[in-house]
């Protein structure tokens, strides 16, 4: 097993006591944005609390990222900030229940940011590294995305007027 891009391994016996800060050197960034298919990765910290309920550890916070990408209608960089909050729920692999492939199962809001671990140690910088990438929009568009449209004389479905016969005859009814 390779190591991640981002590391933090934090032991649930030996949890910190306060908040937790969090931040990427530049190495790291640098590993995630080739990770995650974006230019860069300016910036990535996170400001954390934990707790402990049931044997499993919670994670309370906010990722905080500055992402470098190209606009999806431009495809010239732009940069952007994510604020995302942290909810995250580590559990010991040993107490989650083992289901068949085909199984189907029911998950309850608190069970989609359970994250099962093995040993003495889970890693935090993973959980992170995750949730930054589902902050990614892969096709965000950047500032200069409506002025190329415009220029292309690409309309928005939302300004055009609706025309066919279901619109002719919607338009009638309304007339009456």
């Amino acid at each position: 097993m390779t190591a991640g891009e981002l590391v933090r391994p934090i032991r649930p016996r030996a949890l910190p006591s306060g908040a937790l800060n969090i931040e990427a050197d530049a190495a790291e960034c640098a590993a995630l944005a080739r990770r995650f298919s974006v230019t860069a990765i300016h910036a990535l910290t996170a400001a954390v609390d934990f707790d402990t309920q049931d044997g499993a550890v919670l994670v309370n916070g906010t990722l905080r990222a500055t992402i470098e990408q190209p606009c999806a209608v431009t495809q010239d960089d732009f940069i952007y900030t994510v604020e995302e909050p942290l909810e995250l729920r580590f559990v010991p692999a040993a107490g989650v229940p083992e289901y068949s492939p085909d199984e189907e199962i029911e998950l309850d809001a608190g069970d989609i940011d359970e994250i099962p671990y093995e040993g003495e140690s889970f890693d935090l910088g993973e959980a992170l590294a995750q949730t930054l990438a589902l902050a990614i929009d892969p096709y965000k568009e950047g500032p200069q995305a409506d002025e190329m449209r415009r220029k292309a004389g690409i309309v928005s479905d939302e300004n055009v007027a609706p025309s066919g016969p279901l619109a002719e005859a919607l338009a009638a009814l309304k007339k009456d």
